[in-house]
């Protein structure tokens, strides 16, 4: 079939993704350079907009407290396998930026002296370890939300122009250098080719290779395959978070600020469990721990009514505490469950939540595509799809909003000081051609495949197989099943065969990228062979770090994943075992 023309756009700069990490980018780089956004969604449906509880800044309003701490939680949290000189860049950083968005506009909750709240959290303590600390800062639990409006408004400001609508479909990368990008625009099916001296990707996560998930139907990986088709390698894939607290069936997140509250998690004898897996945190231990406590009582039989959950129980708060600091979720509950969460217990099980790995990047945001952190020119990245590696192997609450903003603003700096150095760089006349060849085929195949049922399926093998509990049998069992998968994938057809709206085109792209990014996860995990965070072995149930204290880097190679590693920075902490 025929393709319509491609429009072309010349930018200084342009940002994939209009969550937290894109537009803080955004609004940075519009200091210096004309930027445009360039998001397959409305940018306050991004899903910055879902993060509830709060962000992780050690500004010591109601207790005393120092950043050291926060990086030692941070370090500690992550297993040891975070970048320390990053790290410590972000906690430092972290408490200017809340000021900065505080002096924007964004309506933090307050104290009676009129400071910005804090709020506990877990993982975070006061004196490296001793106690838990009030360390959120929050708006009541829709600060994602909150921070999404008050960065949007102040881009609008900055005149940042935004295609709202537009899908990254391809990076124009050739002679080691990002020169632009290719996306697709819902509203007409145009391809737009906008040539750039500078990309930065903040495309968000994919939680969607997995069936019970707290991520939004978009959050499928687009930044983080694409960049992998083109030869940027993957790190740290192996290490994906289940959140403790996804409602029961639906994945639909109940935060962290619930349990920072005062909410004890309780099994089905009534007891609160998590004395017996983290006896000074106790419910806001990290989420990697929490996890695989409340799998094991399921698997114990001590889940509700010997079923695959157990419960939140808030019933001993002030009602009226419940209601004002965490609105979204009792309406969730009452919503989605039809219980009343100041009378009842809730529901809930471990639900996929973040990526700690993605595309590698330095402190400064720029992609970098080797173990000795060699920039590619031109390409940034940040948020979620990137991997400065400051979550290590596992994330503490609060602190990927810390990420999106410290990082983003990093990189949209880098932009805007670096961007009067740099030429246009030139593209080949068929820079398009890739796009275009990928869009014809989804288009024009009559194999007969469902996206959706491949999609289905892959959810469930990801769900079964590399999920809180990882063994070699099943991860096995999880390649072979997604080998299939990527070979139906081929023959799958697009039934609309019209170019405007085409939903059902942008849902076969997606499954395209999470069949690759569940292909680097699960061959990441075969790998490696230890637990360390997120990454819990039952063959290898231990840390080692005498072999596995490294980052690991997947690069695709003609139809296969090859692995190289870089060291871990190690500045201030060295590791020492995880107690809590």
């Amino acid at each position: 079939m025929s393709l319509p023309p491609v429009v072309r756009h010349q930018y200084d700069a342009v940002i994939v993704g209009a969550g937290g990490a894109g537009l803080m980018a955004a609004l940075e780089a519009s200091k210096g350079c004309r930027v445009a956004v360039a998001s397959k969604l409305y940018p306050t449906r991004s899903h910055t907009g879902t993060a509830q509880g709060g962000i992780g800044a050690a500004l010591g309003n109601l207790e005393s407290d120092r950043w050291e701490w926060h990086m030692f939680d941070t370090v500690k949290g992550g297993d040891y396998l975070c970048d320390q000189d990053a790290v410590e860049i972000m906690c430092q950083e972290a408490i200017e930026v809340v000021y900065d968005l505080e002096h924007m506009g964004l309506p933090f909750n307050r104290t009676p002296e009129g400071k910005i709240d804090q709020r506990r959290f877990g993982g975070h303590t006061i004196e490296f370890g001793k106690a838990p600390v009030r360390r959120s800062c929050y708006a009541a639990d829709r600060t994602g939300h909150m921070i999404l409006q008050t960065l949007y408004q102040q881009c609008i400001k900055r005149g940042v122009e935004f295609f709202d609508e537009f899908r990254l479909i391809d990076l124009l990368i050739q002679d080691g250098r990002c020169g632009g990008l290719i996306a697709l625009c819902l509203a007409t099916g145009e391809l737009h080719l906008f040539h750039a001296k500078a990309v930065l990707l903040a495309t968000g996560g994919f939680g969607r290779m997995y069936k019970v998930t707290s991520n939004a139907h978009t959050l499928t990986g687009d930044g983080c395959a694409i960049a992998f088709r083109r030869g940027v390698p993957l790190e740290d894939m192996e290490f994906f978070q289940f959140h403790p607290t996804g409602i029961h069936k639906l994945g639909i997140l109940i935060t962290e600020g619930a349990r920072g509250e005062g909410g004890i998690l309780r099994n089905g004898k009534g007891e609160r469990f998590m004395e017996r897996y983290a006896p000074t945190l106790l419910d806001l231990a990290p989420r990697d721990m929490v996890s695989r406590a409340i799998y094991r009582e399921i698997r114990e039989g001590r889940g509700i009514q010997g079923r695959d959950y157990v419960h939140l129980d808030l019933t001993h708060l002030d009602p009226a505490v419940v209601e004002r600091k965490l609105p979204d979720i009792t309406d969730f509950v009452r919503t989605y469950l039809g219980i009343n969460p100041v009378k009842e217990a809730i529901p809930c099980q471990p639900t996929a939540h973040y990526a700690m790995g993605g595309i590698p990047t330095n402190v400064n945001a720029q992609v970098v595509i080797d173990a000795d952190n060699s920039p590619l020119p031109g390409l940034y990245a940040a948020g979620e799809c990137a991997c400065v590696s400051v979550h290590g192997a596992n994330r503490l609450g609060t602190n990927s909003l810390v990420d999106i903003v410290v990082f983003g603003r990093r990189g949209g700096r880098h932009i805007a000081q670096q961007i009067s150095k740099l030429d246009l760089p030139p593209l080949s006349a068929d820079a398009q051609g890739r796009a275009q060849e990928e869009t014809s085929r989804l288009m024009s195949n009559l194999g007969g495949e469902s996206a959706a049922r491949i999609r289905a399926e892959l959810q469930q093998v990801m769900m079964d197989h590399a999920s809180v509990y990882r063994e070699e049998r099943g991860l096995k069992e999880a390649l072979a099943a997604i080998a299939a998968l990527r070979s139906r994938y081929r023959r799958v057809d697009v039934s609309d065969k019209s170019m405007r709206f085409n939903t059902e085109l942008e849902e076969a792209l997606e499954l395209g990228y999470l069949l690759d990014l569940s292909w680097v996860t699960v061959v990441a995990a075969l790998e490696r062979r230890e637990s360390r965070g997120a990454h819990s072995r039952e063959d290898f149930p231990t840390r080692d770090d005498a072999h596995w204290l490294k980052h690991s880097l997947a690069f695709a190679s003609n139809g296969t994943i090859r692995f190289d590693s870089k060291p871990v920075s190690i500045t201030r902490f060295q590791p020492q075992e995880r107690k809590y």
